[in-house]
C-alpha cells in the first residue's frame, strides 16, 4: 500500500461532501488573445498564497500555459515559462520577497500511484502556488481546496477564448471572490 494511498481517499471523500454541499462558484470571461489571457492571469496574482493550487483544463493549445506565464509575470518570475510536459514539474523561485511556483504538466501521467513518484503531494503543500495542467486527470488526489479553471476555443473566432473558474473548497472560494471582484479581472458571475 502507498503511503499517500490513505490521504486520497480523505480528500476524494471530502471533496465529495463539498460538491454535495454547493460550494462552488463559477464565474467566466472570454479572451480574445493570448495576451488578453495572460493578463486575466496577471489580475489573479496579487491575491493568491502560499499553499494555493490552481487546476488548469483545456484542449492542447487552448491556452494553459499562456495563463500560467501570465501569472509568473505578475508574481516578479523572470524566467521563461515554458509548458513541462516532458518534464512534469518545473519548478521557478519567486522573485525576492515573492511566492515560488510550481508549474505541473500530468498530461504523460497514467496513474494517481505516479503523483507520489513525482513529489506531488509535498510540492503543493510548500510554500508556493501550484498551477496544475491536466489536473482533472486526478481530481480525486487534488488539495481540498483549489481553483479548477478551464480555457476553451470559441469555435466561432480562432483567437477567443471562454475561460470558465471554479472555485472548490473554503481558500479557494475566497480567492475566487477577491479575484472576481478585482474590476480587472472582468470575470462574470457564471
Amino acid at each position: 500500500m502507498r503511503h499517500f494511498s490513505w490521504r486520497r481517499e480523505r480528500l476524494r471523500q471530502i471533496r465529495c461532501i463539498i460538491e454535495a454541499m454547493g460550494s462552488g462558484l463559477t464565474y467566466i470571461r472570454k479572451t480574445t488573445s493570448p495576451e488578453s489571457t495572460k493578463q486575466l492571469a496577471a489580475t489573479l496574482a496579487p491575491y493568491v498564497h502560499p499553499g494555493d493550487t490552481i487546476v488548469l483544463s483545456g484542449d492542447l493549445g487552448a491556452g494553459k500555459t499562456q495563463f500560467v506565464q501570465g501569472l509568473a509575470a505578475a508574481l516578479g518570475i523572470r524566467d521563461d515559462i515554458l509548458s513541462p510536459t516532458f518534464n512534469i514539474l518545473l519548478a521557478y523561485p519567486g522573485a525576492p520577497g515573492g511566492l515560488p511556483l510550481y508549474h505541473f504538466d500530468l498530461y504523460r501521467l497514467d496513474d494517481a500511484d505516479q503523483l507520489e513518484d513525482i513529489g506531488f503531494y509535498e510540492t503543493v503543500d510548500r510554500d508556493g502556488v501550484s498551477l496544475i495542467e491536466w489536473g482533472e486527470k486526478f481530481l480525486d488526489a487534488m488539495p481540498y481546496s483549489y481553483l479548477e479553471i478551464n480555457i476553451r476555443h470559441d469555435r466561432d473566432e480562432s483567437n477567443d477564448r471562454k475561460v470558465t473558474v471554479r472555485a472548490v473548497g473554503d481558500r479557494a472560494r475566497q480567492l475566487l471572490h477577491v479575484w472576481a471582484t478585482d474590476s480587472k479581472s472582468r470575470l462574470m458571475k457564471a
